[in-house]
This record gives C-alpha cells, structure tokens and sequence, in this order.
C-alpha cells in the first residue's frame, strides 16, 4: 500500500509529526492491514518503518487511544476500530505432522514441567539444568504398524509471551492429558511471527525418520524445538501448508 512518508507532508499539512504518524496508524486500520482485534507491532519496528523515533509513535498511538481506536494493555496495544474481515490462513495443527492419516489412529499427549534435554536447552538459550514447560506427543495405529512420538520443549521467551501455554504450568504432572494444538495460534494471537526450519535424517533402518523443527519469532528469539520420530512401514510424513493470495 503506497503511503506519504512523514518526512514529506502534503502541501499545506501542518500536523505534528505525531498526528501524522497517527494518521497513517488509521488508514492502516480502516483498510483492514491491522484486523480489528489484533495486537499492532511494536513501538520499535513501526519506529523503524515509518522512520522516526519510538517517542512519536508512543503520542501517535496515544491519539488513537484517546478516540477509542486503539486500547493498549500489558500485551501491546490492539486495533479497537471495526472493520471489514480478513481471512487468515489455515492455522498449523500442533505439533506438525505428528499426527497419523489413519483416522483410527490413538494418540496421547502431555505435559510436564522438568529439565529439558541438553539439546534443546542449548537450542532454546536456557540455562543448565533450568526446568520448563515440556509436551510429549504419541500416536499408533490399531495394528501398531505405524508409530509417531514427538518431545517439544518451549522456551522461557514463549511462555513469558503467550498465556496460554504459560498456563499449563500448574497442570504439567506428566498425567492430564494436553492436546495443544491451537498452539501455533497462541502464539500468532500474541503478536509473535512463526519460521519454522525443518530437518530431517533417517534413524536407524529405512522405515524410520526424524524430523527436528526449530521455530523462532520475528526477532530471531527461539520459541520452540520438537522431536518428531516416525516409525513407519507404509506410512507417509506429509506437510501441508496453506498460504493466503496476494492483494
């Protein structure tokens, strides 16, 4: 969307910068770039993108505060305004590909609030021996051909972030059962942005595989890492992703 930068006004535009700033905090609204209930980035980045400092992006957001347009609470500030839909992708079912195509596949999942492995401690930047929110996952097939285990551990920076999982603390006893499968939505809601890097080395014989996932936000801060083991004999490991179109 092609906008006026604040460093060349329309002719006979007398704002303050702030107000302008402001200004293109609305169109952004109105036009749906912003959905209505959805946090807004960050003081630092809208500072980064419309070039200026992060004390006039902290007024502009206070006019919109004071019409109602925007309401800021201990997560960021969120669009107030109504405005028309817009469609998101299909959400990523946690944990990915864990989940076996036979429909009459079991699974089982919980949580537990302990150690992680040393791998993923180090993956995640905590330090030695610091406990943390940690989610195992089991599918099987009725006649046991098809076996899928997967070990997420989630980093200080996700549950500090996203309330939802920070929750489950007080129910990680290894026993409630704890299907988080919104969990990638959580996070999205939270203002966090997902990149996921995959990778994947055969273990053992020619029917098993792992996948190690890695995800990290916007600002490189490591958010999680699973595990996944695939003993399958003739079972497929598929992803499927669904992106929006463009305009």
């Amino acid at each position: 969307m092609a906008r006026t930068t604040p460093h060349d006004p329309p002719p006979g535009d007398d704002r303050p910068l702030y107000g302008r700033i402001a200004a293109l905090l609305l169109d952004e609204l109105r036009d749906g770039t912003i959905p209505p209930g959805e946090r807004l980035p960050g003081e630092r980045h809208l500072a980064a993108r419309y070039g200026v400092s992060r004390e006039t992006v902290r007024q502009a957001l206070e006019v919109l505060r004071r019409s109602g347009l925007v309401a800021t609470d201990r997560r960021g500030s969120h669009a107030t305004l109504p405005g028309r839909p817009v469609e998101t992708p299909e959400s990523l079912t946690f944990p990915v590909g864990a989940r076996s195509a036979d429909p009459c596949a079991v699974d089982r999942a919980t949580v537990t609030w302990e150690t992680p492995p040393p791998e993923h401690a180090r993956a995640l930047g905590l330090a030695p021996h610091r406990p943390t929110l940690v989610h195992r996952y089991l599918s099987v097939t009725p006649d046991g051909r098809s076996l899928r285990t997967a070990l997420t551990t989630f980093s200080a920076v996700v549950l500090a972030e996203v309330a939802e999982l920070a929750r489950y603390r007080d129910r990680a006893d290894g026993a409630t059962p704890a299907q988080l499968r919104r969990a990638y939505d959580w996070m999205r809601k939270a203002g966090l942005t997902l990149h996921h890097r995959d990778s994947i080395t055969q273990v053992g014989d020619a029917s098993s595989v792992r996948v190690t996932r890695r995800v990290h936000d916007q600002y490189a801060r490591p958010l999680e890492i699973t595990d996944l083991v695939v003993n399958a004999e003739r079972d497929a490991l598929v992803y499927e992703f669904t992106l929006p179109a463009a305009g």
